[in-house]
């Protein structure tokens, strides 16, 4: 499984990238395949990396509405730019990819948060990624 965490954690730093610069985090994915294949010290960008990036892209909207709608007292663009890529990095794999249990999407994210983020973004990551796996099949429906 340590495939998927570094995966995920480079995912994690594509959506961070392309929210700091402000671009679209496929220019940001097609830069990261172009460097680790041009330069050998940059390493390879895995196909679950590129699946996770993209799969955010096609429902971004949709996961920014939700993270605007249920994290109470935080407005997206209030919210730490870390914790909010988090967040949208787990409520796609959380809501929209079969096949990773639930509790290791939490689990990641949490640990993401940890190593990134604030000592109070774990806690905000877990409860608010905890709400939308009780509200999943909802969530996935609606979209």
């Amino acid at each position: 499984m340590a495939a998927r965490n570094t995966a995920r954690k480079r995912a994690f730093q594509i959506l961070f990238e392309a929210d700091q610069r402000g671009v679209d985090v496929l220019t940001v994915l097609a830069d990261w395949v172009r460097h680790s294949r041009t330069d050998t010290r940059q390493p390879p960008v895995s196909e679950y990396t590129m699946e996770l990036v993209e799969g955010y892209e096609r429902y971004a909207a949709r996961i920014d509405e939700l993270i605007s709608q249920y994290a109470v007292g935080w407005t997206l663009d209030r919210m730490p730019v870390v914790d909010r890529n988090i967040l949208r990095l787990g409520t796609y794999e959380l809501v929209w990819v079969d096949g990773t249990p639930d509790a290791v999407v939490l689990d990641e994210a949490v640990q993401l948060a940890k190593e990134f983020s604030t000592d109070d973004s774990p806690a905000f990551v877990n409860g608010l990624l905890g709400r939308f796996k009780d509200l999943k099949p909802s969530l996935r429906r609606d979209a």
